[in-house]
């Protein structure tokens, strides 16, 4: 067992600011690294010590593993984060961090191999009774071989990715004449995405619900659950708004798909903090979907429930402590909620929208908390995923988590950039979030750019209009700050309409 005394984070943003803060509460010394377009990034200030380690571009900066590790070996770190994304499950990476002396605050290489590959992974699970969705079980080339295995397995199905994640080289077909065409263009995504065209087929499930369990193990063989996430609010296939516990799972059915992960996370011997995906379908039959190998976005909803720190069990582990409770000893308090704030359109497809943050002012107040790495007067980076931030609601019970997150979307002051936070309003208002009667075509069903455009002023509002420009004619004060008033009393601002004695 080695005391980790110095860690470095091998990320950016909001993740390396959450980890920074629970390795100082532990007083472990820290070091950032950070690209050319982070240079003015917090994370970069919060942490002991800074080291640029490239260019703005990922793959000449935060994924050149062999810099990164050159510069432990100049300050003499101990230990590396890899967060999420970038090299967090890169098996090459943390197999060098080891050779080099090293602690890899994650699982095994061979663990990482092993679940990373969607197919591997369905062997490795098999023996263990964990329910499959129905299709093949190994990479698939052969058109027309293909073709008779999805009309056996019955039509639609879906062409997946073996390497995949985020939707990418994914493909859903509903005919037998369209299979062909279909699964070249999943292969050539899958290549250009992955670097690895293998593909394989699976039944393509009406319906179904993203239900994902947390993990956590140590290298003495202890391994437990910590619940689950409920992951169905999505776009592209990418999640957008995630809760725990889930509305639908039964206490038997938690248990069950509980059970499930932990034998998944043995199946791999398993240390460290991972998730395992499931889908669940209509009839609540569950079936594994993959494993990821590290720390998740939303691991922030865990940690509500549980009241434990995953950043810090995870660098426990990797000192060689065992986990210091039991199954029995876990239990859930209240419901916690996170909506992924992005800097994205949902008027023009979630499309991406680069640009500076001209107003930025975070909610505050009970039960809300917010994993962000931005602040006001900072641009938004083209280099990298459009995350601002993670704000999380936590209540007693589920209507409480949801009122509370729509009170904290309210205060959440941006300006400059599209944003996810109307979206985040328009679902947790909405009957089939409310009631829990909805599954991962949500915003296929739900959802359209016109559910988020302005109403036109209503009879009081043009009331409220004419009063200002009457009050413009008998006033001394300047037109654009009457015309700032008067937006403000247009939008419903109790406070400027009091001021304006109007309404």
């Amino acid at each position: 067992m080695k005391k980790i005394a110095k860690l470095l984070v091998a990320n950016r943003g909001e993740i390396a600011l959450r980890v920074l803060r629970s390795a100082k509460e532990m007083g472990i010394a820290t070091v950032a690294i950070y690209s050319e377009a982070d240079r003015l990034a917090p994370h970069v200030r919060y942490a002991d010590e800074a080291v640029c380690v490239g260019p703005p571009a990922s793959a000449q900066s935060y994924l050149r593993g062999d810099k990164i590790i050159e510069i432990c070996h100049q300050l003499g770190v101990d230990a590396i984060h890899p967060g999420y994304g970038f090299l967090s499950e890169n098996a090459g990476f943390a197999r060098a961090v080891r050779a080099a002396g090293l602690i890899f605050v994650g699982p095994s290489p061979e663990a990482m191999e092993l679940m990373g590959d969607k197919l591997s992974a369905k062997q490795a699970v098999k023996p263990y009774g964990i329910p499959l969705v129905p299709g093949t079980d190994e990479a698939i080339t052969d058109v027309a071989e293909a073709t008779r295995i999805a009309e056996a397995v019955g039509f639609p199905v879906l062409i997946k990715a073996s390497a995949g994640g985020g939707g990418k080289g994914m493909r859903l077909v509903h005919a037998a004449g369209e299979f062909a065409e279909q699964m070249q263009l999943a292969v050539n995504e899958a290549t250009s995405a992955f670097g690895d065209g293998a593909v394989f087929i699976e039944k393509f499930v009406s319906g179904p619900r993203h239900i994902e369990i947390q993990v956590l193990g140590d290298e003495h063989g202890n391994i437990v659950h910590l619940f689950e996430r409920e992951c169905s609010i999505q776009r592209r296939h990418q999640k957008v708004i995630e809760e725990a516990p889930s509305s639908v799972l039964t206490p038997a059915l938690r248990e069950q798909m509980g059970r499930a992960a932990v034998e998944v996370a043995r199946a791999c011997q398993y240390s460290g903090a991972g998730t395992v995906e499931f889908l669940l379908d209509d009839q609540h039959r569950f079936y594994f979907l993959e494993m990821n190998t590290r720390l998740q976005v939303e691991h922030p909803v865990t940690e509500q429930i549980t009241g434990l720190d995953l950043v810090k069990e995870q660098i426990r582990v990797a000192e060689g402590q065992p986990l210091p409770f039991r199954q029995e000893d876990l239990q859930m308090r209240g419901h916690a909620i996170e909506l992924r704030v992005y800097a994205e359109d949902p008027q023009n497809n979630f499309l991406p929208d680069i640009g500076r943050l001209s107003t930025y002012v975070r909610p505050q107040g009970p039960g809300v908390r917010v994993d962000d790495g931005f602040e006001q007067g900072m641009d938004i980076p083209i280099y990298y995923d459009p995350m601002i931030a993670k704000l999380v609601a936590t209540g007693a019970t589920r209507p409480e988590a949801i009122e509370r997150l729509l009170r904290a979307i309210a205060e959440y002051q941006i300006t400059g950039i599209e944003t996810t936070l109307p979206f985040g309003t328009f679902v947790l208002k909405h009957p089939a979030f409310v009631s829990g009667n909805f599954d991962t075509n949500f915003v296929r069903d739900h959802f359209s750019a016109a559910a988020l455009a302005p109403t036109p002023p209503d009879e009081s509002t043009a009331q409220v209009a004419a009063a200002l420009v009457a009050m413009l004619l008998h006033t001394q004060q300047p037109a654009a700050a009457v015309a700032e008033e008067a937006t403000g009393a247009a939008t419903g601002s109790a406070w400027r309409r009091n001021r304006l004695g109007v309404g």
